[in-house]
């Protein structure tokens, strides 16, 4: 019962700070609501014992990508009424994404409430362990393919995005090998001046 009302406590926290985030005037605002969002999706992720998916979550998207996003908000210049420029045109097309997901919701807690009931695990049972024997026994192949994947899109995106700088300065090794003295340096005889 216990865990019931923190499973309500911790979506109805989940679903204001979603709509925090969307409807936020401030973009800091709104990437600090979407980081509670994924700090409450991970918690109920722990009530659902899923500790696997809950950590990844908080290291994968707070600990790395709302971070980023976070820098990028803060040190862009945001010109926010061109952003809200188009809120009331995409309206429509995110009321029916918006129905669409509270329709998958309703038929989901529907299934559970009417339907088959959730099925009982043994005691000690580790869903960390059971995903990890299936990702790298069953889907052995498919986890390196996607593990090359990834590999290529950050090589892609670091060559994407290396663009030489003119005000940059290197050195080129040959050239200082190849340097003789005579090009270097040169004696000019002077006059020797005397006091008077």
């Amino acid at each position: 019962m216990f865990e019931t009302w923190v499973f309500f406590i911790f979506g109805a926290v989940l679903l204001v700070s979603g709509m925090l985030v969307i409807t936020a005037r401030n973009p800091v605002h709104g990437v600090l609501f979407l980081v509670l969002a994924f700090f409450t999706a991970a918690a109920i992720w722990l009530l659902l014992r899923a500790e696997f998916l809950a950590i990844a979550l908080v290291v994968v998207y707070v600990g790395a990508v709302m971070v980023l996003f976070l820098f990028v908000v803060m040190m862009l210049d945001i010109n926010l009424e061109r952003v809200r420029e188009g809120f009331w045109r995409n309206l429509p097309l995110a009321l029916v994404v918006g129905g669409i997901m509270v329709l998958e919701m309703v038929a989901v807690l529907a299934n559970r409430t009417f339907g088959a009931g959730a099925r009982q695990f043994p005691a000690g049972y580790s869903n960390t362990k059971a995903l990890g024997r299936v990702l790298y026994t069953e889907y052995a192949f498919a986890f390196e393919i996607a593990a090359v994947l990834l590999l290529v899109a950050i090589i892609s995106a670091i060559a994407l995005t290396l663009r030489r700088r003119k005000d940059s300065r290197a050195q080129d090794p040959s050239l200082q090998v190849r340097a003789r003295p005579q090009d270097r340096v040169r004696l000019v005889s002077m006059k020797a001046e005397t006091d008077k």
